[in-house]
């Protein structure tokens, strides 16, 4: 199972990267035990939110606590293809409890603890989950929501820490419970079988429930074997809440190759100077961050600590600006290699190792999918156009591509056409085959007849000295259609004035195209960001429109 990679270039990739599926796979038996049977090998490093208390397991211990978990589940009568509601944090038993989950067959469905108890219950009622664990954390809002359901409640109620009316201590239980599971004891699972329910990050619309089949976790040897280059020697640190997708992007295949995962537990409360120190001090060799985490950490004194240990950057979840790029090179002497995907799917582009990173570029496709820039007929466009990003699936799903949106057959009959899905976002691929984003399809702004990407005014705004971070949208005009606006947090040390909305307005004029610079600029405290730190520019746009509306009613501009 330890598979890793070591191509040479693009070309010997797709002429020998394959992924192989077979009928029957569990990722509990099939990665985690297979391993805790060879020679002893860490699995999991695990940092406190201070950065001092540190505890260490290896995949015999993940395999022993997670048979533990397994065996209090089937006692309870959790069997192959029930939902579970998993909300616990950044905590070993998070890891525990998804892998005697996956063990079982039952379908895993992670929650970010940020979720309000009203979030919470959409997710429960929609899905209607027979399984909720979480710990005490969390516990008020989950347990409000549960109470909140008319119909259809969880029928099983688990608390990992604790006590509570209506709640069983899971912790106590599995800490008395056998460490002992045989594969005879449960259910098989096939390679198409349920495995997990991902709950889009819903910018526009109430959250898609996202399917993805007990194959998934080896779809993730595109994300952990080919972008993150990982070894079975390699400790790697994927900063992610435990409900996003981005963790799976940091998990699983990760784990299949046999490399150790670092978590540190911030509890939502993201420090700078930490996560640098421990980045540096910890023994991590592959770092793969957010862009937001990136932007924060460019604010300190980078040149201060020693990176000789760390080998690989990678980056995901939006275009990364090619200012923060530049100053983490310059800093850490480390190239921060972006990739691209989706909650729906596995890395599907990427800057490898083994490609020349462009600037501004997020690589070329997985070499095993076949992926294309279509229009919104699903005809190809020419090199150098926009069009949307596409995957070829023919009659069947590659390997990590999702199954499908549950209950949801209007979109699916939308973004599943013609062989290929369609994954809503928008680029254009140069002659050399480097694909660039460009944005959601909704994010265009048609400027005086001109298509603008927001992403590319971001990137120039950005490297402002002022700017912490930005994000740009349509703004309504009467004469031009739509306008550039940009909403701007600034740096330490700057304040908001006209002046300085004039100076970063003549920065970018310079910088790009004269029509794509902001003719307004907003300066704010933070930007809206979904539960996985995307920009909502959704929510941008509509303050925009009813502000404008508001204007045009009180005898401003229409």
């Amino acid at each position: 199972m330890n598979r890793c990679y070591d191509f040479k270039d693009y070309e010997s990739a797709v002429k020998n990267f394959r992924i192989d599926v077979p009928e029957m796979f569990n990722f509990g038996f099939d990665v985690v035990d297979w391993h805790a049977a060879g020679p002893a090998r860490r699995a999991l490093v695990w940092v406190d939110a201070a950065g001092k208390e540190t505890r260490e397991f290896s995949f015999r211990d993940i395999k022993e606590r997670s048979n533990q978990a397994a065996n209090v589940l089937r006692g309870l009568g959790i069997k192959k293809g029930d939902r579970v509601f998993i909300m616990l944090g950044r905590v070993p038993e998070w890891f525990f409890i998804l892998v005697a989950c996956h063990k079982l067959g039952a379908v895993i469905m992670p929650a970010p603890v940020i979720l309000t108890s009203g979030d919470i219950s959409y997710r429960l009622t929609k899905s209607r989950a027979a399984v909720v664990i979480t710990n005490n954390a969390n516990h008020a809002k989950v347990d409000e929501a549960v109470r909140n359901m008319n119909e259809n409640a969880p029928s099983v109620l688990l608390l990992t820490d604790g006590e509570s009316p209506g709640w069983k201590n899971f912790g106590d239980a599995a800490a008395r419970a056998s460490t002992d599971l045989s594969r005879d004891a449960v259910e098989a699972t096939k390679q198409n079988d349920p495995f997990l329910i991902y709950f889009t990050s819903g910018t526009t619309k109430y959250p898609k429930m996202v399917l993805h089949a007990c194959s998934y976790p080896l779809g993730h040897l595109r994300t952990a074997g080919l972008w993150h280059d990982l070894k079975p020697q390699d400790l790697i640190w994927v900063v992610s809440d435990t409900g996003w997708a981005k963790s799976a992007w940091g998990l699983y295949g990760q784990w299949t190759i046999g490399a150790a995962l670092f978590i540190h537990n911030a509890e939502g409360r993201f420090n700078s100077k930490l996560t640098l120190d421990l980045l540096t001090k910890r023994g991590v060799t592959v770092f793969c961050g957010p862009p937001t985490v990136y932007r924060m950490l460019i604010l300190e004194d980078l040149k201060q600590y020693d990176y000789s240990g760390l080998r690989h950057c990678t980056s995901a979840g939006e275009p990364l600006n090619p200012e923060v790029i530049k100053v983490w090179q310059e800093a850490t002497g480390r190239t921060i290699h972006e990739g691209y995907g989706q909650t729906e799917t596995t890395l599907l582009i990427g800057n490898y190792p083994f490609l020349r990173v462009k600037p501004g570029s997020m690589g070329m496709p997985a070499p095993d999918l076949v992926i294309d820039i279509l229009d919104e007929d699903f005809h190809r466009v020419h090199a150098g156009e926009t069009g949307f990003i596409c995957v070829r699936t023919n009659s069947s799903r590659p390997t990590g591509i999702f199954e499908e949106y549950l209950e949801n057959p209007e979109e699916n009959s939308v973004v599943f056409q013609h062989g290929w899905y369609n994954t809503g976002d928008k680029a254009f691929k140069d002659e050399e085959g480097c694909y660039t984003f460009v944005g959601r399809g909704d994010d265009i702004i048609k400027a005086s007849g001109y298509r603008i990407g927001p992403f590319e005014v971001e990137s120039v705004i950005q490297e402002h000295p002022s700017v912490a971070e930005n994000a740009v949208v349509a703004s309504p005009d009467p004469v031009r259609g739509e306008i550039v606006k940009a909403f701007v947090v600034l740096a330490p040390g700057f304040e908001a004035s006209d002046k300085l909305k004039e100076e970063i307005q003549e920065f970018v004029k310079v910088r790009t195209a004269p029509y794509k610079y902001p003719r307004e600029i907003e300066f704010m405290t933070e930007l809206p960001k979904t539960i996985s730190g995307k920009i909502k520019r959704a929510v941008l746009r509509k303050m925009e429109m009813e502000k404008k509306q508001l204007a045009g009613g009180l005898g401003g501009a229409a």
